[in-house]
């Protein structure tokens, strides 16, 4: 299979190394454009004019608009928080609950999208699990779980662990339909699948950026609606929350911005902003469909060879399921684990389960070739 990326694998130095980076869904090594565009900050700081103000103002600016491009979003409703964590607190702690109001998650989450929530039971919130189906989370099973008191729905875009990829059109449609706010943990879908913000109504996005985006830890974006920041009492607020923040100093006001810069409340991780900018324009150069179909093409070979080997699978077969993550349920995933770890083929290991998550730049022999070490350690 011939990569019509492979262009771009040259931005990836550590493929010099020898090393095959196959663990997009943790973490993603930095590409050379990126780290540039963070070196050019830096340098800045450290030799150029220091004081980074009109410098970070435009980056910032960029960032959201590359930022608003993936998924569909005017730049003002994206606001920069430090993690995917932070901007669902946001939410969770912004809403005016009442004793007895009920949010619906499910039992294959990661605990960066339950904690927040759990968080709320002191306000007398129940929280409801739908119930997972061979890794997936069905839409019909989402409305069966909605009771009179569901106010709200939060959702991975996709599952870390079995990869599935949620229905956002459809589950968006339907929490529109009970008057529920629709909540998206986007991290591990955001940079190699297509979403659409305004069609799945989607209420609330939260996203960091150091995996699929190709960015730096210590970062993060949300999205909301104009509806949804009228519906928060903000419950952090700092002077760079304020509109003309850089004015009237002594004029001490509580005087949010419109935008979603309102939640950025003083000084941020501004070579964050300056990585995921760069890396954002890097996959709209590519093009998100072109990064979701190579991803599928090679997930496909991962679920053709678990297939001819016997070996379980916790990731959907169907392609409209499932988009970068491919989990192998594999006996000694330990030791397995480990040895490919030593043999520079780095994957993950989850729930006793080895995940394998390429990027636009793996390609179909990259596949191929821990496909065959993995053959080697089957018992």
């Amino acid at each position: 299979m011939i990569n019509p990326l492979e262009p771009y694998r040259a931005l990836f130095p550590h493929i010099q190394t020898g090393k095959l980076w196959l663990n997009h869904a943790a973490i993603s090594p930095l590409n050379s454009r990126t780290k540039n565009a963070v070196e050019r900050y830096l340098m800045n700081r450290s030799a150029g004019s220091i004081d980074d103000f009109p410098q970070i103002v435009e980056i910032s600016s960029n960032a959201k608009s590359q930022l608003g491009a993936i998924i569909n979003a005017d730049p003002k409703r994206i606001g920069f928080v430090n993690n995917t964590t932070e901007g669902l607190n946001i939410l969770a702690n912004g809403i005016e609950w009442k004793s007895g109001d009920r949010i619906l998650l499910n039992d294959i989450e990661f605990p960066a999208n339950v904690v927040p929530f759990m968080n709320l039971k002191r306000s007398g919130v129940e929280i409801d699990f739908v119930k997972s189906r061979n890794g997936e989370i069905r839409t019909e099973d989402i409305e069966s779980a909605i009771t009179p008191r569901t106010r709200m729905l939060s959702i991975s875009f996709v599952q870390f662990l079995s990869g599935f990829k949620a229905d956002l059109k459809n589950i968006g449609a339907l929490c529109k339909r009970k008057k529920i706010i629709f909540c998206v943990d986007a991290i591990q879908g955001v940079g190699t699948t297509p979403i659409d913000v305004m069609e799945s109504q989607i209420d609330f996005l939260s996203c960091g950026t150091h995996k699929w985006m190709l960015s730096m830890m210590g970062l993060g974006f949300l999205y909301l609606t104009e509806e949804m920041q009228s519906r928060i009492h903000q419950q952090h607020a700092g002077w760079t929350s304020n509109r003309d923040h850089f004015t009237r100093f002594f004029e001490y006001r509580l005087d949010f911005d419109e935008s979603a810069r309102r939640y950025e409340n003083g000084a941020q991780n501004n070579a964050g902003i300056a990585a995921v900018g760069e890396s954002a324009a890097l996959l709209n150069e590519i093009g998100i469909e072109n990064v979701h179909s190579h991803l599928l093409a090679l997930t496909d070979i991962v679920i053709d060879f678990a297939d001819r080997n016997n070996i379980a699978l916790s990731t959907p077969r169907e392609q409209n399921k499932r988009t970068g993550i491919v989990t192998l349920k594999i006996p000694n995933s330990e030791k397995m684990f480990e040895s490919l770890n030593n043999q520079n083929i780095i994957v993950s290991l989850r729930e006793g389960q080895i995940r394998i998550s390429p990027h636009f730049y793996n390609s179909a022999e990259d596949i191929e070739i821990a496909c065959a070490a993995i053959q080697k350690l089957l018992v």
